[in-house]
């Protein structure tokens, strides 16, 4: 009978369902985009130019005068200018409930937090 050598351990490939992954350290490194607070300023400044030409653009085609009348007081502006203030006071009222909204929930929290204060972490951690 020949000698035979030995051969090196036939293992089965992973399974392709992501059950066994490599320590975060050992894994390849991403080749995607950075996603950095300058990047998203830069993009958040791309989209806010593009917002105000489009309101120009629609304040230069809205230029005819219009008659507001609001609890007694009269103006005449031009419909753009009306319309984008009508916005701007949407935008306002809406921050106001965000803002009551979140700050209810931190009272809420805070209330919480004193009446169950946390176990302090075990040494070692």
């Amino acid at each position: 009978m020949p000698a035979q050598t030995p051969s090196p351990p036939v293992t089965a490939p992973p399974p392709s369902n992501g059950a066994t992954r490599l320590p975060p350290a050992a894994q390849a490194p991403r080749r995607g985009r950075m996603h950095t607070r300058i990047s998203g300023l830069r993009t958040g400044l791309i989209v806010g130019v593009a917002v105000l030409v489009v309101v120009l653009i629609f304040i230069i085609q809205n230029t005819h005068a219009v008659n507001i009348s609001f609890l007694g007081a009269h103006l005449r502006l031009s419909l753009a200018v009306a319309l984008l203030l009508a916005a701007i006071a949407g935008a306002l009222l809406m921050a106001a409930a965000g803002t009551a909204r979140i700050t209810q929930l931190r009272l809420a929290l805070r209330r919480t937090r004193r009446r169950h204060p946390a176990a302090p972490a075990p040494p070692g951690r």
